[in-house]
This record gives structure tokens, C-alpha cells and sequence, in this order.
């Protein structure tokens, strides 16, 4: 008989904790909501991590890709830069190519054309620039060059003038 008093007196405590612990928590999330914009502004919105800008001041990139420095090369001047950017992450190639096809549009890029397969490839440009975004998947992440370089008038075009 004693065995059962045992077990009834712990299960009692178990069960008495559970009600205090959702006394407690329980109300510390039913926070009551204000209309001002204190409110407002003091409230994150958490949507994730939010994409950046490495160094090609108009391209954007998902913060899921991380640089690959020894494969990346940017040359840079002042309010100029070209290079390759190679970057890699977990992230599917459909969901890339829909980020790149809204985001370079919003930084004024126009799509010239894209090439959908195993390896994808899409090609921008804008007044004076050309960018080509090339991905792949390796093996268990995907591979994302993003290529940018100047356009060439045809008077300074070739090495002899």
C-alpha cells in the first residue's frame, strides 16, 4: 500500500508543477498588445536573415550562401568593381533563380536570357555593366558564381586600336 501513496503523491506533485509551470509561462506570453507606434516600431519582424550586398554594390545575395574567398576576385575603383564572386550554400537552384529573376530586376538589371538545367545559367545587364549568375549543385550544396564585368564600346574594343 505504500508503494501506491508513493506514486500517487508523485504523480500529485508532477501534476501540480505542470499547472504552476503553465500558470506562469502562460501568461508571460499573453502580453497585451498597444496600438501606439512604440509598439510598432519596438516589435521585430523575424523573417529570417536578410540577404546582402558583397562586393558588387547591386547585386544581391542570399544570406545563405556564404564567399568563397580563394575562388572569388574583385577588382575595384572608385564607384567601379568587376570580377567573380563564387559562393556556395544549401539552398535548392529553383528558389535561387527566382531570387535573382525579383532581386536584380529591383537594382535596375534586365534580363537577357537564361539557360535552365542541371546547370543554370542567367545573364543581366545594365547600362554599362554585364552580369552573368552561374549555378550548380554539387553534392550536397550549391555552387552560385555570380560574374560581373563592364561593357566594352566597340572604339575601345580589342587590344590594337
Amino acid at each position: 500500500m505504500t508503494i501506491i501513496r508513493q506514486r500517487k503523491k508523485v504523480l500529485a506533485f508532477i501534476g501540480i508543477s505542470a499547472v504552476f509551470f503553465l500558470i506562469i509561462f502562460g501568461c508571460a506570453g499573453g502580453k497585451t498588445k498597444r496600438n501606439g507606434p512604440e509598439s510598432q516600431a519596438t516589435t521585430p519582424k523575424d523573417k529570417g536573415p536578410s540577404p546582402l550586398y558583397y562586393d558588387f554594390g547591386d547585386v544581391l545575395i542570399p544570406n545563405e550562401l556564404k564567399v568563397n574567398k580563394k575562388a572569388s576576385f574583385v577588382y575595384k575603383t572608385s564607384g567601379f568593381s568587376a570580377g567573380v564572386l563564387v559562393l556556395s550554400g544549401k539552398i535548392g537552384i529553383s528558389s535561387l533563380v527566382a531570387f535573382f529573376e525579383n532581386n536584380m530586376q529591383k537594382d535596375n538589371w534586365r534580363i537577357i536570357s537564361s539557360f535552365k538545367s542541371p546547370r543554370t545559367v542567367m545573364l543581366f545587364q545594365k547600362e554599362s555593366r554585364w552580369c552573368m549568375i552561374n549555378i550548380t549543385e554539387k553534392d550536397f550544396r550549391t555552387l552560385v558564381e555570380v560574374w560581373v564585368a563592364p561593357t566594352i564600346n566597340e572604339a575601345e574594343a580589342g587590344l590594337l586600336k
